[in-house]
Formats: C-alpha cells, structure tokens, sequence
C-alpha cells in the first residue's frame, strides 16, 4: 500500500532505495462550475482577494486525482509513487481536467 509519506515530487526517498519501477500511474477527474458556484464566484470576484468558492473547487479536484493515482499504484503492487506532477487541462468552457501522475516504484529500506 502506498502512504503519503512515500508520495513525493523527487526521484528518490532518503532511507530507501529503489527495488523495482512498475510504471507510470495517474489519476484523472473532470470538473465543471456549478451555476451556483459560478454566480457565487461572480460575487466574489467583485470585492477580490481569494475566490473560495474556485480554491475549493481546484483543492477537491487535486484530490481527487490524487487519490485516483493512489489506488492506481495500489492496484499495481507499488509500495511508493516518485516524481509526482499535477496538471490541468480545459476541456471545454467551465470544464477542466485535473490530472495526476507519477511513476509507481517499490521501495524498501536501505
């Protein structure tokens, strides 16, 4: 199973080695605004600063993607995910992908 502590944007893990590189693994989600969000969005964009509404919106797609690159590198025996990425996309006007990928490695302690 993979843990968060052996989620990471680098290449290695200090303490531990590389055993076996599995692949790469990602997770995907597409997400829309809301009218309601959209509207609320509008609001708060009228008096600036942070547009809460939107950062929770980004924050539970970067989530969700995660976690979607997660269960993939479970599903395929990893034990840890290097070199992890985040990117979006926009599919469509108010539609945008999210996605998260990394490679997918077992690790054990030196």
């Amino acid at each position: 199973m993979v843990y968060d502590a052996f989620v990471t944007t680098t290449f290695d893990i200090k303490g531990y080695r590389i055993k076996n590189q599995l692949g790469i693994v990602r997770g995907i989600t597409v997400r829309s605004r809301s009218l309601l969000g959209n509207i609320g969005g509008g609001l708060q964009s009228l008096f600036g600063g942070n547009i809460t509404i939107y950062t929770e919106l980004c924050e539970k797609a970067r989530q969700d993607a995660y976690r979607e690159m997660v269960l993939h590198a479970d599903g395929i025996g990893a034990n840890a995910i290097i070199g992890v990425r985040y990117d979006a996309n926009d599919v469509m006007q108010g539609i945008t992908e999210v996605l998260c990928y990394g490679t997918a490695v077992t690790i054990e302690k030196e």
